[in-house]
């Protein structure tokens, strides 16, 4: 399963959940939620915009959404706390990938990352930062 199905599959859990009143989010979800999702759309811009930049470039923005990604699961429990954990397992191969040629075993494991690997990973993260903004939502 690619990140976006199952990133897809997680947000509409997430949206099933708050429509069937079976996940009520406290005041402390919200709020971490709405943060969480202004943070990733920082990280990661439109398609236009990411696809103009550089591998180097796109890899960082990934990177630092898992990053919001980690911090926002630091800071909460329960369910959105699950939610952030399952995305964060879901979007953790970006963790292997590189964006630069590298000499033969001195790469730690990690493989080149492909332009069509940033683009379901920063389709991922955007299905992300759009059900966070529903959770964040008054």
């Amino acid at each position: 399963m690619d990140m976006r199905t199952t990133i897809e599959g997680l947000a509409e859990e997430a949206e099933r959940q708050l429509h069937d009143k079976t996940w009520e989010p406290t005041d402390a979800d919200r709020a971490l939620a709405a943060q969480a999702a202004v943070d990733l759309a920082a990280a990661v811009g439109p398609p236009d915009l990411q696809q103009a930049l550089t591998p180097v470039e796109r890899l960082e923005d990934l990177r630092e959404a898992l990053a919001v990604i980690a911090i926002a699961t630091a800071r909460i429990h329960g369910p959105l706390a699950w939610l952030l954990a399952a995305a964060s397992t879901a979007l953790a191969p970006i963790l292997h990938w590189r964006a630069l040629a590298a000499e033969a075993g001195h790469t730690f494991g990690t493989i080149e990352a492909g332009p069509e690997w940033y683009a379901e990973a920063e389709d991922a993260v955007r299905r992300l930062q759009a059900v966070l903004a529903v959770l964040g939502a008054p």
